[in-house]
């Protein structure tokens, strides 16, 4: 905007045909730059929620995660991120969403997967029958 004011000579209605914006916000951004120079023209630091995520909390989620669950005294033997947001809150007082755990954990690269289930006999002829039957389907 302040290039094609410049350069080109252009008035707001026409630079905010170009840019697509209104000629309010083109003056506006004019302005800023004319007072205060090309600092005029960074964003202004905005009000938002507080990081929920500490580093302290970080460092338990991570502790943890490493762990097997049944090691730390849960009844479960495997972790979700359900599983984590829950038992991090309990030991953090901190609630975030399992999204959160997630993002927090890619930023280790650590990515939860679905697991995998294997189903196992006792039997030593298992994987000998298993096989059979695998024949079976397919000829």
């Amino acid at each position: 905007m302040i290039l094609l004011s410049a350069e080109q000579g252009l008035k707001a209605d026409e630079i905010a045909a170009i840019v697509r914006e209104s000629a309010v916000t083109v003056l506006t951004w004019l302005k800023r730059y004319l007072a205060e120079g090309i600092e005029g023209l960074q964003d202004a630091p905005r009000a938002g929620r507080n990081a929920t995520v500490t580093a302290e909390f970080r460092r338990c989620l991570l502790e943890s995660v490493r762990r097997r669950p049944r090691s730390l005294g849960l009844a479960y033997s495997m972790w979700t991120l359900q599983r984590l947001a829950d038992y991090l809150a309990e030991k953090t007082g901190i609630r975030v969403s399992d999204e959160t755990i997630r993002r927090e954990l890619a930023k280790e690269d650590i990515v939860f997967s679905r697991p995998q289930h294997t189903i196992s006999s006792p039997d030593p002829e298992y994987q000998v029958k298993k096989r059979r039957l695998k024949k079976l389907e397919m000829g």
